[in-house]
């Protein structure tokens, strides 16, 4: 008798949920041995993150405020891995976003009537974010050049373009030279929930999410992505333009992480500056992964996820160890899952 590894026809759903759980379960184990080794008492600092994240109206709402750009950056990688693109380029992504959505404000919205500055602000941020990602879906249609090697490096050329932009030629004239453009006129402005900086960003981020499942399910757009993403061959013998729609999949893709640069400038800084580029678009990568590349899914991730962030700064705060736990914490929750993942496609069994 010998242990061999036989895929299954289809995947397990009571694996899925089983393995789910106990991938949590182990993410939190490996956590709390982190906290151990840094001299905490692992329940005390998982109570203080929790506190941190929910104890308050006010917390609760700052894990909103980080869940949104996690949502869209979740929602772009979704998009583009459902057709086997790897969008590794949310970072940038978003940042141009930003970009385009600060030129509006900055040198068009004088000129326009208030009503259109928003709506315009929203298309520049996702056109930008689109179009950054269409070079490296191009090359990947027309050349074949791997795109998670030029989406990662065109992340880098948007952050330095940014800091050009807010060091150069868009710095305020009047910010005592800090970097920094001038503050955004308020017709520029998402509007916020009361007491809280919970922005407008979280209506387009859930009616992404609704729209995008829709697309994905009950269209033809939708069904032939599906095809290329699970068997490119059987795509093209059945007529399916594949570089057509590997260059619509990425500029969605980057468009959506370009709509969380304009809510992230329009909601939360009112100007362009540093502190746009935090790891949004990095962090949605995991988002998406832990959501399966759902629309939902990713939506309650993000919310998981940004609690882990904002009961993390609670944790450096409070107790005075690294809020890098939260990171700590992401990671392994992935590692598991991924796991988890491929034990609902493959069974062990015994054969003589």
């Amino acid at each position: 008798m010998r242990l061999t590894l036989e895929r299954r026809l289809v995947p397990s759903q009571r694996a899925v949920w089983v393995g789910q759980t106990v991938a949590v379960l182990l993410a939190f184990a490996m956590g709390g041995a982190v906290l151990r080794l840094a001299g905490a008492d692992p329940l005390a600092a998982y109570a203080v993150m929790a506190e941190g994240a929910l104890g308050s109206l006010h917390n609760a709402s700052e894990v909103v405020v980080k869940a949104i750009p996690l949502m869209l950056c979740g929602l772009a990688v979704a998009v583009a891995a459902r057709i086997q693109i790897w969008n590794i380029g949310g970072e940038g992504q978003l940042v141009l976003g930003g970009i385009g959505a600060a030129g509006v404000a900055l040198f068009l919205s004088p000129h326009l009537p208030p009503a259109l500055v928003l709506p315009l602000m929203l298309a520049a941020g996702f056109l930008a974010g689109g179009l950054w990602a269409l070079i490296p879906g191009f090359l990947r249609a027309r050349l074949e050049v791997n795109e998670i090697l030029t989406t990662l490096m065109l992340n880098y050329v948007a952050i330095f373009w940014l800091e050009h932009l807010y060091f150069g030629p868009w710095r305020d004239p009047m910010g005592m030279g800090f970097p920094g453009t001038a503050i955004f006129p308020e017709t520029a402005w998402l509007q916020r929930l009361p007491d809280t900086r919970i922005h407008l960003g979280l209506i387009f981020a859930l009616l992404a999410a609704l729209l995008l499942h829709w697309a994905l399910s009950h269209t033809r757009w939708g069904y032939e992505i599906r095809v290329i993403g699970e068997n490119p061959r059987a795509a093209r013998y059945a007529g399916i333009h594949i570089s057509r729609h590997i260059l619509w999949v990425m500029l969605v893709s980057g468009g959506l992480a370009g709509v969380a640069g304009m809510a992230e400038v329009s909601g939360i800084h009112y100007r362009l500056q540093q502190g746009l580029a935090v790891g949004y678009g990095y962090t949605g990568i995991i988002v998406g992964w832990l959501g399966r590349l759902h629309p939902g899914g990713i939506l309650v991730v993000s919310l998981f996820i940004a609690g882990l962030l904002v009961g993390g700064d609670q944790l450096q705060a409070v107790m005075h160890l690294p809020s890098s736990v939260g990171l700590v914490l992401e990671g392994t929750l992935l590692f598991f899952i991924l796991g988890s993942d491929f034990l609902s496609r493959y069974r062990l069994t015994w054969r003589e």
